[in-house]
Protein backbone atom coordinates (compact mmCIF):
# COMPACT_ATOMS: atom_id res chain seq x y z
CA UNK A 1 0.00 0.00 0.00
CA UNK A 2 1.39 3.39 -0.99
CA UNK A 3 0.74 6.26 1.39
CA UNK A 4 0.40 9.78 0.12
CA UNK A 5 3.02 12.28 1.27
CA UNK A 6 2.01 15.03 3.68
CA UNK A 7 1.50 18.26 1.79
CA UNK A 8 1.56 20.58 4.77
CA UNK A 9 3.40 20.61 8.06
CA UNK A 10 0.18 20.57 10.12
CA UNK A 11 -1.96 18.57 7.71
CA UNK A 12 -5.51 18.02 8.94
CA UNK A 13 -8.21 15.52 8.15
CA UNK A 14 -11.78 16.22 7.11
CA UNK A 15 -13.88 14.50 9.78
CA UNK A 16 -17.53 14.04 8.80
CA UNK A 17 -19.68 13.52 11.87
CA UNK A 18 -21.80 10.39 12.29
CA UNK A 19 -25.38 10.68 13.59
CA UNK A 20 -24.60 9.97 17.27
CA UNK A 21 -21.71 12.46 17.39
CA UNK A 22 -23.83 15.02 15.55
CA UNK A 23 -26.75 14.53 17.97
CA UNK A 24 -24.39 15.01 20.91
CA UNK A 25 -23.07 18.22 19.34
CA UNK A 26 -26.62 19.44 18.70
CA UNK A 27 -27.56 18.84 22.33
CA UNK A 28 -24.44 20.48 23.79
CA UNK A 29 -23.95 23.36 21.33
CA UNK A 30 -27.47 23.92 20.01
CA UNK A 31 -26.35 24.01 16.36
CA UNK A 32 -29.89 23.64 14.96
CA UNK A 33 -33.25 25.01 16.08
CA UNK A 34 -35.86 23.67 15.97
CA UNK A 35 -34.64 20.08 15.87
CA UNK A 36 -37.16 17.44 14.83
CA UNK A 37 -35.95 13.82 15.27
CA UNK A 38 -36.72 12.90 11.64
CA UNK A 39 -34.22 15.51 10.42
CA UNK A 40 -31.23 13.53 11.70
CA UNK A 41 -29.81 10.98 9.23
CA UNK A 42 -26.88 8.57 9.20
CA UNK A 43 -24.41 11.17 7.91
CA UNK A 44 -25.95 14.55 8.53
CA UNK A 45 -29.04 16.62 8.93
CA UNK A 46 -31.99 17.36 6.67
CA UNK A 47 -33.35 20.91 6.59
CA UNK A 48 -36.89 21.95 5.73
CA UNK A 49 -38.24 24.48 3.27
CA UNK A 50 -39.70 27.66 4.82
CA UNK A 51 -42.50 29.68 3.21
CA UNK A 52 -40.25 32.61 2.23
CA UNK A 53 -39.34 32.69 -1.50
CA UNK A 54 -37.73 35.16 -3.86
CA UNK A 55 -37.93 34.55 -7.59
CA UNK A 56 -35.15 35.86 -9.80
CA UNK A 57 -36.83 37.91 -12.52
CA UNK A 58 -35.89 37.38 -16.15
CA UNK A 59 -34.59 40.73 -17.36
CA UNK A 60 -32.04 42.17 -19.74
CA UNK A 61 -31.16 44.91 -17.24
CA UNK A 62 -27.57 44.69 -16.05
CA UNK A 63 -27.00 44.21 -12.32
CA UNK A 64 -23.83 46.19 -11.58
CA UNK A 65 -22.11 44.74 -8.51
CA UNK A 66 -20.33 48.09 -8.03
CA UNK A 67 -23.27 50.34 -8.91
CA UNK A 68 -26.64 51.36 -7.58
CA UNK A 69 -29.34 48.77 -8.26
CA UNK A 70 -33.01 48.67 -7.43
CA UNK A 71 -33.39 45.07 -6.23
CA UNK A 72 -37.11 44.89 -7.09
CA UNK A 73 -36.11 44.97 -10.78
CA UNK A 74 -34.31 41.65 -10.30
CA UNK A 75 -36.17 39.88 -7.46
CA UNK A 76 -39.82 39.15 -6.61
CA UNK A 77 -40.53 38.21 -2.97
CA UNK A 78 -43.39 35.83 -2.07
CA UNK A 79 -44.77 34.13 1.03
CA UNK A 80 -46.81 31.01 0.37
CA UNK A 81 -47.05 27.49 1.84
CA UNK A 82 -46.49 26.10 -1.68
CA UNK A 83 -43.70 26.87 -4.12
CA UNK A 84 -44.18 26.13 -7.80
CA UNK A 85 -40.81 26.12 -9.57
CA UNK A 86 -41.13 26.41 -13.34
CA UNK A 87 -38.76 24.92 -15.91
CA UNK A 88 -35.32 26.61 -15.74
CA UNK A 89 -36.61 29.11 -13.15
CA UNK A 90 -34.30 30.22 -10.33
CA UNK A 91 -35.69 30.77 -6.85
CA UNK A 92 -34.04 31.81 -3.59
CA UNK A 93 -35.47 29.94 -0.62
CA UNK A 94 -34.65 29.61 3.06
CA UNK A 95 -34.71 26.94 5.71
CA UNK A 96 -37.08 26.71 8.65
CA UNK A 97 -34.14 25.75 10.82
CA UNK A 98 -31.69 28.27 12.23
CA UNK A 99 -28.09 27.11 12.49
CA UNK A 100 -25.42 28.07 15.01
CA UNK A 101 -22.07 26.67 13.90
CA UNK A 102 -19.32 26.40 16.53
CA UNK A 103 -15.88 27.73 15.56
CA UNK A 104 -14.58 24.19 14.99
CA UNK A 105 -17.49 22.93 12.84
CA UNK A 106 -18.45 23.55 9.20
CA UNK A 107 -21.11 22.17 6.90
CA UNK A 108 -21.74 21.34 3.27
CA UNK A 109 -25.35 21.73 2.12
CA UNK A 110 -26.95 20.34 -1.01
CA UNK A 111 -30.25 19.18 -2.42
CA UNK A 112 -31.56 15.80 -1.26
CA UNK A 113 -31.32 13.27 -4.09
CA UNK A 114 -35.11 12.80 -4.28
CA UNK A 115 -35.42 16.41 -5.45
CA UNK A 116 -32.43 16.17 -7.79
CA UNK A 117 -34.19 13.22 -9.44
CA UNK A 118 -36.98 15.65 -10.36
CA UNK A 119 -34.43 17.72 -12.30
CA UNK A 120 -34.11 20.40 -9.63
CA UNK A 121 -30.60 21.71 -9.10
CA UNK A 122 -28.78 23.60 -6.40
CA UNK A 123 -25.16 24.70 -6.13
CA UNK A 124 -23.27 23.09 -3.25
CA UNK A 125 -23.26 25.47 -0.30
CA UNK A 126 -20.73 25.96 2.46
CA UNK A 127 -21.66 26.79 6.04
CA UNK A 128 -18.71 28.50 7.66
CA UNK A 129 -17.51 27.94 11.22
CA UNK A 130 -19.13 30.62 13.39
CA UNK A 131 -22.12 31.20 11.06
CA UNK A 132 -25.46 31.89 12.79
CA UNK A 133 -28.82 32.17 11.02
CA UNK A 134 -31.23 30.62 8.56
CA UNK A 135 -29.75 29.52 5.25
CA UNK A 136 -30.64 31.26 1.98
CA UNK A 137 -30.25 28.80 -0.90
CA UNK A 138 -30.90 28.80 -4.65
CA UNK A 139 -32.95 26.13 -6.41
CA UNK A 140 -33.11 25.95 -10.21
CA UNK A 141 -35.99 24.31 -12.04
CA UNK A 142 -35.57 21.36 -14.35
CA UNK A 143 -37.55 20.26 -17.42
CA UNK A 144 -41.05 20.40 -15.91
CA UNK A 145 -42.81 22.35 -13.13
CA UNK A 146 -42.37 21.02 -9.58
CA UNK A 147 -44.58 21.94 -6.62
CA UNK A 148 -42.80 22.03 -3.24
CA UNK A 149 -44.52 22.49 0.11
CA UNK A 150 -43.71 24.26 3.36
CA UNK A 151 -41.89 21.83 5.65
CA UNK A 152 -40.58 19.51 2.91
CA UNK A 153 -37.15 18.09 3.82
CA UNK A 154 -35.44 19.43 0.68
CA UNK A 155 -31.85 20.02 1.82
CA UNK A 156 -29.15 17.85 3.38
CA UNK A 157 -26.20 19.11 5.44
CA UNK A 158 -23.07 17.07 6.04
CA UNK A 159 -21.37 18.40 9.17
CA UNK A 160 -17.61 18.17 9.59
CA UNK A 161 -15.42 18.77 12.58
CA UNK A 162 -12.27 20.82 12.05
CA UNK A 163 -9.12 19.78 13.92
CA UNK A 164 -9.37 22.95 15.97
CA UNK A 165 -11.25 26.23 16.16
CA UNK A 166 -10.99 28.35 13.04
CA UNK A 167 -8.87 31.44 13.53
CA UNK A 168 -11.14 33.26 11.07
CA UNK A 169 -14.69 32.16 11.87
CA UNK A 170 -17.57 33.75 9.99
CA UNK A 171 -18.63 37.25 11.00
CA UNK A 172 -19.80 38.61 7.66
CA UNK A 173 -22.72 40.54 6.25
CA UNK A 174 -25.08 37.54 6.30
CA UNK A 175 -24.55 36.76 9.99
CA UNK A 176 -27.89 36.32 11.86
CA UNK A 177 -29.92 36.41 8.63
CA UNK A 178 -33.64 35.65 8.88
CA UNK A 179 -35.72 34.59 5.92
CA UNK A 180 -34.45 34.89 2.38
CA UNK A 181 -31.60 37.38 2.33
CA UNK A 182 -30.87 39.04 -1.00
CA UNK A 183 -27.30 39.71 -2.15
CA UNK A 184 -25.76 42.62 -0.28
CA UNK A 185 -23.73 45.09 -2.35
CA UNK A 186 -23.14 48.72 -1.46
CA UNK A 187 -25.52 50.87 -3.48
CA UNK A 188 -28.21 48.21 -3.94
CA UNK A 189 -31.57 48.74 -2.25
CA UNK A 190 -35.04 47.25 -2.27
Amino acid sequence: MVSSPKLFKNETKFNVLDSSTLLSLIKTKGIVEPLEPELLSCNGLDLRLANDYVRLRKTGKIFDTHGKNSLDRYFLAEKNPNLLIGPNEKVLVCTIERLRMPKNVMGLVGLRSTYSRLGLQMPLGFIDPGFVGQLTLEISGGSFPVLLHLGDRVFHVVVALLNGPSERSYDGKYQNQKGVTLPIFSGSKL
